[in-house]
Order: C-alpha cells, then sequence, then structure tokens
C-alpha cells in the first residue's frame, strides 16, 4: 500500500474514534527512514514531518523542502544550534535550559512542554505538578506554547488511557490547544482522549528494517 492509500485508512480509524479531522493533524515521523518517505508523506497531504535524531532531521531537510519538521526526540542543548532554522515545532520541551537555547537560536518559536505522566523520567519530560511553572518560564523566554506532548509506555495499551487523560487535563487547565500524544500501537486511544497530533511512522511507511525496539 502506498502511504496515501494508508493515510486514509488511519484517518478513518481517528475517525472511529471520536476525532474530529479538522483538529486532529497526523505528524509523519520518518525516523529511521529514507528522504522517499519524507516526499512520500508530502505527496500524500502530510507537510508535518517528525524526526527524533538531530543529524537525521538536518540531513533530510538539505535534500527536501516543503516539511514542517517536527522535532520529538530528546533535546540536547548543543544540537539546538544546528536545528534552530528547520525546526517548526519542538515537542519534547521538559527543562527551562532548553528553552534558554531555543529562544537564543530560535526567537519565538512554537514549543510544546513534554510531561511525564507515566512516571518514567528517564524518557523526559517534567512531573505533572510541575508543568504549569515550566510553561510560564517558556511563556517568559518569548516562545510560543501552544501545548504539551506525553509518550505511553510500550505496550501499555488501555492503561496508556489515564496519562493521556493527565496530558489533556493539565493542557485544558493552562488554556493550551495542542496535545501531542499518540503512536501507531495506541494512537487511537491517544485521541479518545483528546489528541490533536498524532506521530505516526510503522502504520504509515510499514515497518523499519532491524528496528524492532522503535515505536512510532
Amino acid at each position: 500500500m502506498s502511504v496515501a492509500e494508508r493515510l486514509v485508512e488511519v484517518r478513518a480509524r481517528i475517525e472511529a474514534a471520536g476525532g474530529d479531522l479538522d483538529r486532529v493533524r497526523v505528524v509523519a515521523v520518518t525516523k529511521g527512514f529514507g528522504v522517499d518517505a519524507v516526499e512520500e508523506a508530502l505527496a500524500a497531504g502530510l507537510p508535518d514531518v517528525g524526526e527524533n535524531y538531530a543529524q537525521e532531521l538536518v540531513a533530510k531537510a538539505q535534500q527536501v523542502e516543503g516539511a514542517r519538521w517536527q522535532f520529538l526526540g530528546r533535546i540536547q542543548r548543543r544540537k539546538v544550534r544546528l536545528l534552530g532554522t528547520l525546526v517548526h515545532r519542538w515537542h519534547s520541551v521538559d527543562r527551562a535550559e532548553v528553552g534558554v537555547e531555543i529562544a537564543k537560536h530560535a526567537p519565538g518559536a512554537r514549543v510544546l512542554v513534554q510531561v511525564a505522566a507515566w512516571g518514567e523520567p528517564q524518557k523526559g519530560g517534567v512531573p505533572p505538578e510541575a508543568t504549569a511553572p515550566l510553561v510560564a518560564q517558556l511563556v517568559d523566554l518569548g516562545l510560543q506554547v501552544e501545548g504539551l506532548m506525553g509518550i505511553a509506555p510500550a505496550g501499555a495499551g488501555e492503561t496508556a488511557r489515564a496519562g493521556f487523560a493527565t496530558v489533556r487535563a493539565l493542557a485544558d487547565g493552562l488554556d493550551l490547544r495542542e496535545c501531542s500524544m499518540g503512536m501507531t500501537d495506541d494512537f487511537e486511544l491517544a485521541v479518545q482522549e483528546g489528541a490533536t497530533l498524532v506521530r505516526l511512522g510503522r502504520v504509515l511507511f510499514g515497518p523499519r528494517s532491524g528496528a524492532a525496539t522503535v515505536r512510532n
């Protein structure tokens, strides 16, 4: 199947989960895939393209025009300089220090605060109770805080729901529209709990060779 054909199925699943296609947008996650995946996504009408690694994003951005690059991975302060002029939205801001770097190299950038709603600090993210203070700090730096982001544990299934609900409730309490949550294995649950950005890779592009632990 082509990416366009798979996207039709994905959008049908989003609607079946109660999502409004005018509100829920797909981020095509091309990490581990070649430039052709980016081109297929753009041709299918998916301008929002996500990458987890700075070097991979930079390399693809040099070869393809027209993508709105979404940075999804852990943000290393020293890599922000490389990405500042390329990234349309940063999904995983979890420290004020990172916000300072983004504000320096991409003033007014669109950012999302990553929330560790499932108690897995190794994945990054701030505890729910620390979300509001970090949002305030980022706003003070002149950044556009558009919403929150969450990554559920691998294989969590239905138990991921409570974390998604926590992220959405925090966003609503802070009057933030966007919630980046849900990947290939759990995006329908995320949509049911209020996701507005779902980060999808395998369900659009097929399996990544030799990447059994990759989840998007």
